[in-house]
């Protein structure tokens, strides 16, 4: 009876947890796909987003301006253009010899020396020789020109004599060219057609006077008198708009070691081809130049130019016969240093 009773139970709760689970899981509703919605911005958001600029687009650099000095373009000869055979003469293979050394101590006489080349004197017309070779024109001026357009030597301006302050390519072509003028064109008819702004072209003849500044030394060690070139600058006459000569004056310098390498690679014109021909480097330095002296530092404390002395400016033979004495002054100093 009481075994009875029991199994009786037990059935009687199994009916009912079997009932609460049925209907609990008719109760749970089913889980809906539910597409997520994107959240509308806030009004401030919107707002701001109509404010906003479209990003701004940088343009690329402009090209750099290139600089031309005014150098006559030369076509190269397709064939030998010379007689004789000179593919072993290594013209731009050759080097100047280094200088030889001196010491401060033993430079008992030392002087600093300016002098004026004229290319119009018959010793130094090899300066205005015009002719056209593979690496050039043969004028000083443009050997100067080309050596500055390949950027083998650097132009110092003009402001001193002492290599202060270089120049770009664009200031030096500023100071070969003249400034702009405003010149008449006309059309075809004959017809003027306005003025416009046009620089007028470089004449190479024009550049005919060049300047140097050198050292004269006597090396005691040695017993000899040095000449050392520091530095070349080429001349120009300036003229203004009314008419006005001011008279010439130095466009740029250039230092002279820094050059010598350049000027082994050029030949000197030699009207008489006899021997044969040197360079240009060899023609300073052998002195085969004629040029009267402007400016020393002998009995000079007040740093002027011969043509800026008292009693000496107006007068142009004067000034000449000035640079002539001091030229024998030098030349007497080494003479009397020596027994005969």
């Amino acid at each position: 009876m009481y075994r009875h009773s029991f199994k009786l139970l037990l059935l009687l709760l199994s009916f009912m947890a079997f009932t609460n689970c049925a209907e609990a899981q008719k109760a749970k509703p089913k889980k809906k796909a539910v597409q997520k919605a994107t959240p509308a911005p806030p009004a401030a958001a919107i707002a701001v987003a109509d404010t906003v600029k479209p990003a701004v687009v940088i343009a690329p650099p402009p090209p750099p301006v290139v600089v031309t000095l005014p150098i006559i373009p030369i076509r190269k000869s397709l064939r030998p253009d010379n007689g004789a055979d000179t593919t072993g003469l290594g013209i731009n293979e050759r080097y100047p010899l280094p200088y030889e050394h001196i010491r401060a101590d033993d430079a008992v006489y030392r002087h600093k020396v300016w002098r004026e080349i004229d290319a119009r004197e018959k010793i130094n017309l090899p300066f205005m020789y015009s002719a056209d070779e593979n690496n050039g024109n043969q004028r000083f001026f443009y050997i100067l020109m080309k050596a500055l357009q390949d950027s083998l030597v650097t132009a110092f301006d003009a402001i001193d004599d002492r290599f202060t302050t270089p120049m770009t390519l664009s200031e030096v072509e500023s100071k070969i060219r003249d400034k702009e003028e405003m010149v008449e064109k006309f059309d075809s008819l004959g017809v003027s057609i306005g003025k416009f702004p046009t620089k007028r072209e470089v004449d190479p003849n024009s550049f005919y006077k060049f300047k140097i500044k050198e050292e004269v030394i006597f090396d005691k060690e040695s017993s000899r008198l040095f000449w050392r070139i520091l530095g070349i600058a080429p001349l120009k006459r300036v003229v203004t708009t009314t008419g006005v000569d001011l008279g010439e004056s130095e466009m740029f310098w250039i230092y002279y070691p820094d050059l010598r390498p350049v000027l082994a690679r050029y030949d000197v014109y030699n009207g008489k081809n006899f021997g044969a021909r040197m360079s240009w480097e060899d023609l300073f330095e052998s002195r085969m130049f004629s040029g009267r002296i402007t400016k020393t530092t002998i009995d000079n404390p007040f740093n002027l130019d011969i043509k800026e002395q008292k009693g000496l400016d107006k007068n142009s033979v004067f000034q000449l016969l000035e640079g002539e004495r001091l030229k024998e002054k030098i030349f007497t100093y080494e003479q009397d240093l020596w027994k005969y």
